[in-house]
């Protein structure tokens, strides 16, 4: 049985001010990313100016900040929202959707895309193999936070978390860092190393992360204030994960479809 190591959420303070670890791990996952964008681009010799990327990644940073943190509180604290619109603001306090995340990155980089005009899926297909560094980080800082839960069981690696309750619990953000992370890093990281068709890499990163998270909320705790949306297990992730695994599929199978028939 593991114990959860309590960490104080600060990693450091400057007079007044409070940096948050949470913080710091959206820092980390942007950071990696530019510099990941930039090898890849270099070592594919794909047609992107470092100007670009560092652009790609601010207006994915601003669209995960505003779209994570409205998201949640839409899907998962609308009565906060109506109660209290300011905790809107509280983002180093932990509570950000990856889905509100996704829609704001989207519409960030739709609005660049037409900017450079420029096909939207050639962006999102270069991209997406490098979301899953900010992902696993993210999923650091949830840790820290002691957030993510997982539910109740037996399991030799179960973990107390004592701010909880005392029960042994699934360490489920653990599997997410795993699997929405390293795992999705490496099968992203693999299938965009050679040519794809347009939109095939977006799709293989809508189908993975769905399935992956649909998965793991088996284990995971569902939020108190929603609970289970259907058939008492049915969670608010993954409903929102079921969309993009359709639209995955759409993608890879349209790709391979539209490749096919322009090669006869």
């Amino acid at each position: 049985m593991i114990i959860y190591p309590s960490i104080d959420p600060v990693a450091f303070q400057i007079g007044p001010l409070k940096v948050h670890w949470y913080g710091l791990m959206y820092l980390l996952g942007f950071a990696s990313a530019w510099v990941l964008l930039r090898y890849r681009g270099k070592k594919l010799q794909l047609d992107w100016s470092n100007e670009q990327i560092s652009d790609i990644v601010f207006y994915a940073a601003i669209g995960v900040v505003l779209g994570g943190r409205l998201g949640y509180m839409l899907f998962y604290s609308t009565s906060t929202l109506l109660t209290r619109p300011w905790v809107l603001f509280e983002v180093w306090a932990g509570g950000m959707s990856f889905h509100g995340g996704l829609l704001g990155v989207l519409i960030a980089l739709l609005l660049y895309a037409i900017h450079l005009k420029r096909s939207f899926f050639e962006l999102t297909d270069f991209i997406a193999p490098v979301v899953p560094i900010g992902l696993g980080a993210g999923r650091v800082g949830n840790f820290i936070n002691g957030e993510l839960w997982g539910r109740v069981t037996d399991v030799p690696w179960a973990m107390i978390f004592p701010h909880v309750d005392a029960y042994p619990r699934h360490p489920s953000v653990i599997y997410e860092f795993l699997l929405e992370g390293v795992l999705l890093f490496t099968i992203l990281w693999w299938y965009s190393s050679k040519p794809r068709a347009l939109g095939a890499v977006s799709g293989m990163f809508l189908l993975c992360y769905g399935l992956f998270r649909c998965f793991i909320e088996f284990f995971r705790q569902p939020d108190p204030q929603l609970g289970y949306l259907a058939f008492n297990w049915l969670t608010m992730g993954q409903l929102l994960s079921l969309p993009m695994i359709g639209f995955g599929l759409y993608l890879i199978f349209y790709s391979r479809a539209a490749t096919t028939q322009e090669q006869q």
